[in-house]
Parts: C-alpha cells; sequence; structure tokens
C-alpha cells in the first residue's frame, strides 16, 4: 500500500464528514472523518428528516436490520422537525451504558464511515480523542464495520487502541480503561464492550474484519517513544501535531506561561527533534502550519512520508461546516481580518484550543456571558472517584454549582465552553432550547487560516477540496516521484 502524502485532518464535530472525507481519498489522498460526536450527528440528520436519504441508504447496509430500526424508530422524524423544535439527544455515556446507546454509537460510526467509502477504493480514516474514552470502543466497532482503513487518535497517549483493533476485528469482547480523577494506583476502572451482547448474531453474519493502521497523534518525539515502549499493539505510524494546529494543542511542556492575548507560549522543548523521529523507523507526516506547497516539500525532504492538513479543508465546499459560517471566515480570510486565538481554557479538557474570532459565537463575550450554562450531552465529563469508591461525572462547563458539589473548584469553571453544543451548531445542528435560546457555534481553526486565500481559483471566493489538493501537490511533483517509493506498508 503506498502511503498517501496528504492527510485531510479530521475535524470535529462533523466538519469532517463524510463528503469531505469522500472527496480527498476520490484524490488519491486520506480522507478522514471525524468521530467525535457522531451519535449525536446520526440522531440529528434523522431528525432534520434526513431528506437526501444518505443516512437511510447507508443503514440498509447495516449487517443487522432490527437495532437500526430501533434507532429509526426513537430518532427519526419524516420531514424534519420543525425548526425551533430541540433534537432528540441520545443520553450521556456512563461507565456501563444502555445497550441502544452502544448500538446508536456503533451504527452512527458505521454510517459515516459506510458513506464516506461508498463507490470507490480510495482510503478512509476515522479521528477520534484519547480525551473521549467512553464512546471509543463502540465507535472503533462501527468503523471498522464498515471497512475503516486507518484510525487515528490524539488528544491524550492511546497506548490501548493498537491491541482492541486486533480483537475488535475478530469480535471480541474488549475492555478500555479509563482516566478516574482521584483514583488510587491499584484501581481499575473500566469501561466493556462485547459485540455479541451488543449485536447478537452479528459476528455470524460478518466474519473476520480487517484491522486499520493506526496512527496515533503524538506532538514529540519522545511521545512517539513512550507510546511505541507502552503500546499493547502495533503502531504503523505517526502523526506529529505542532501547536499551530487547530482544535486542541498538547500543552507546552513545562510550567505554562501566557503572552499579552494570554495564549501559551511554546518554545524549544515543544519543536520535534525529525532525525530522532526518522530512527524510530515508522512513516510520519507533519501536520500544524504544513498547508502550503513548501512545506509539503520540506516535509518529504526531511523523511516524512507528507503533511496532515485541516484547516485548509474545513472552509472548502465539501467540509461540513455551516454554509454561513464558513462563507463569513473566508470573507474575513479575502479581507485580512481573520484571526485565531489559542485559548488555555475554553475546552472542558484543559488542553489549549484553538478559536477563530468571530462575531455571534462564542468567541464573543457578550454570546458567552448570554449562555445558561447546561450539560445534556456530556462528551467532555470527567471521571472522578467518589468516597464510596463509585464513579461520579462533572464538566467545568457545567453549571458551576453543579460542578462544585460533585467536589470540583470553582476556578476551574473560568472561561469554559460547552464543547458538544457548540461545535454541533457549527456543523449547522444547533440545539433549541424550550424557552427559545438557540446554542450558538464556536469555530476553531489553525494559525493557517490567514493564508487560506491560496487555494481560492481567480476570481473566485470558495474552493474545493480538489483545489487544495492539487496546490499542495502541483509544486512537488518530482518530489513527489521520488518520494512514492521509499513510503509504502
Amino acid at each position: 500500500m503506498n502511503l498517501p502524502m496528504i492527510i485531510q485532518g479530521g475535524m470535529g464535530v462533523a466538519i469532517s464528514d463524510w463528503r469531505l472525507a469522500k472527496a480527498v481519498s476520490q484524490l488519491g489522498q486520506l480522507g478522514v472523518v471525524s468521530g467525535t460526536g457522531l451519535n449525536r450527528i446520526l440522531t440529528s440528520r434523522l431528525g432534520d428528516g434526513d431528506l437526501a436519504g444518505h443516512v437511510r441508504r447507508a443503514l440498509s447496509h447495516f449487517p443487522l436490520p432490527e437495532p437500526v430500526q430501533n434507532v429509526l424508530q426513537r430518532y427519526y422524524v419524516p420531514g424534519g422537525k420543525a425548526p425551533d423544535a430541540p433534537y432528540k439527544s441520545p443520553p450521556a455515556y456512563t461507565i456501563r451504558p444502555p445497550q441502544l446507546l452502544d448500538q446508536t454509537t456503533v451504527i452512527a460510526n458505521f454510517v459515516e464511515v459506510w458513506l464516506a467509502k461508498e463507490g470507490h477504493s480510495g482510503l478512509v480514516g476515522i479521528n477520534l480523542l484519547e480525551k473521549v474514552q467512553l464512546p471509543s470502543l463502540a465507535s472503533l466497532y462501527g468503523a471498522l464495520l464498515a471497512g475503516v482503513d486507518f484510525v487515528l487518535m490524539g488528544a491524550g497517549i492511546p497506548t490501548q487502541v493498537a491491541a482492541i483493533l486486533d480483537k475488535l476485528a475478530l469480535h471480541q469482547p474488549v475492555s478500555y480503561r479509563l482516566n478516574v480523577t482521584g483514583a488510587d494506583k491499584d484501581d481499575d476502572y473500566r469501561i466493556n464492550f462485547d459485540p455479541e451482547r451488543i449485536f447478537p448474531g452479528l459476528a455470524q453474519i460478518v466474519k473476520r474484519l480487517k484491522r486499520p493502521r493506526f496512527l496515533p497523534i503524538v506532538s514529540s518525539t519522545a511521545l512517539a517513544q513512550a507510546l511505541l515502549k507502552r503500546s499493547e499493539g502495533a503502531v504503523d505510524g505517526f502523526v506529529v501535531e505542532g501547536p499551530t494546529a487547530g482544535g486542541h494543542n498538547a500543552p507546552p511542556r513545562g510550567p505554562l506561561k501566557l503572552n499579552e492575548k494570554g495564549e501559551p507560549i511554546y518554545g524549544e522543548k515543544d519543536e520535534v527533534d525529525l532525525e530522532k523521529l526518522k530512527q524510530l523507523g515508522l512513516p510520519f507526516w507533519l501536520a500544524g502550519g504544513y498547508g502550503h506547497p513548501d512545506q509539503l516539500r520540506k516535509a518529504l525532504e526531511s523523511g516524512a512520508a507528507g503533511i496532515q492538513v485541516g484547516t485548509a479543508f474545513s472552509l472548502c465546499d465539501e467540509s461540513g461546516m455551516e454554509s454561513g459560517l464558513k462563507r463569513s471566515l473566508l470573507r474575513k480570510v479575502i479581507d485580512g481580518t481573520a484571526r485565531v486565538l489559542t485559548s488555555p481554557v475554553v475546552s472542558p479538557t484543559g488542553f489549549p484550543f484553538k478559536v477563530a474570532q468571530m462575531e455571534g459565537t462564542m468567541s464573543e463575550r457578550e454570546v458567552y456571558e448570554a449562555r445558561s450554562r447546561i450539560c445534556d450531552y456530556g462528551g467532555l465529563r470527567n471521571l472522578f472517584k467518589r468516597a464510596d469508591g463509585t464513579i461520579g461525572y462533572r464538566c467545568p462547563a457545567e453549571p458551576v454549582e453543579d460542578y462544585v458539589r460533585k467536589g470540583g473548584q470553582a476556578e476551574e469553571t473560568v472561561g469554559r465552553t460547552c464543547l458538544c453544543n457548540n461545535l454541533a451548531a457549527t456543523a449547522g445542528f444547533p440545539q433549541c432550547r424550550k424557552d427559545g435560546y438557540v446554542e450558538p457555534p464556536l469555530v476553531t481553526s489553525g494559525d493557517d487560516l490567514a493564508n487560506l486565500a491560496q487555494f481560492l481559483p481567480p476570481h473566485k471566493t470558495s474552493y474545493s477540496a480538489e483545489d487544495v489538493v492539487n496546490h499542495l501537490l502541483a509544486k512537488n511533483i518530482g518530489v513527489l516521484d521520488r518520494g512514492l517509493s521509499a513510503h509504502s506498508f
């Protein structure tokens, strides 16, 4: 298998949807769907009536019809819900999820990957976050059922995933060790997933599944080395992401220091030693500020298999970003007024998070302060150990009094944003509240945002995924030809 030169970033929630991944895959590169919050996206699409029929077409190919009918019966609204009616969302995950929730999550990931792979033979990957642990097993199984080619995972140290992929390919039961605040060293909290219990009889219909390649997303050579030592299964390569990338960034190494804008300061300790990285003997892709032909050339000449590009694809025609937001942000790019702030507090995960500064979004203080705190999806809740040894759930973006009552510190809630709701709104699925309030969006983007005009065709105000790929590759034909044989599995 020749490796792709370009990996399209797996941006969530639903910015990297199946349409974008399919478009990139058909261009000979690695299209990637975001697996983050896909059960919410599936149920929202069904709530909107699935007017084009794409979701139901994919559902018709799921191996077992009964679980599909259960999901349709619960969430599908023929013709679509009223514009001011709320979406019916799946419940929040816990350490012991109900069967229907796991089924819905598996089916949602199956649908996204199946649609991305439909009608062509290109490569498709799925991106998940290690910080969002509870849905991961169901998400991975759904992706495998649809024949996903690559699994990428960042925002943490995913040492367990490679071995889990081995077992899920055989429909074997798996478990995931969970990060629990306050746990003792001898505690072993896990979420379990047994394919036969969730989908009785499915393994008899679908035999052994393809085991996808696994690419952890890391921020340093030291982390890549640690993963190779600690991983419980085979790692097939790395995406090495710098702090200029959009979405979540790894915190700076060492004590946190902020610049005059309140952004984390990165230094020499955060730079990647590419020579040591090459010595690991695995293919790697460089990410974060590499969305330019010259950067692709430099990456290939340094020994990389290629680059991962997110920001450029996030505003292309095929991305899942709500069209009005996309047009507004592109206008800012063209006008030279596009700005990105790296916030150390916005994300409930505690990781720095890139926020595009846009009117009418959660980047504005007035919009942030007008929102009543609510945690009704719970995708980024933290698990903590109660005094009696049981597991509790809290999120620093939930109502402050609730967070404090659960043992959290009030100062940890300052500036936190409900990424679950706000990112769903960015993809065009804003939750409507009973009092008429509509959840506002929040747009994330990398520092490359200011440079996206390079992809615009002459006299155009928008561009396609093909424009991005062609622009990146056009000036690198000679380098690409020399590198093709060197980078393969």
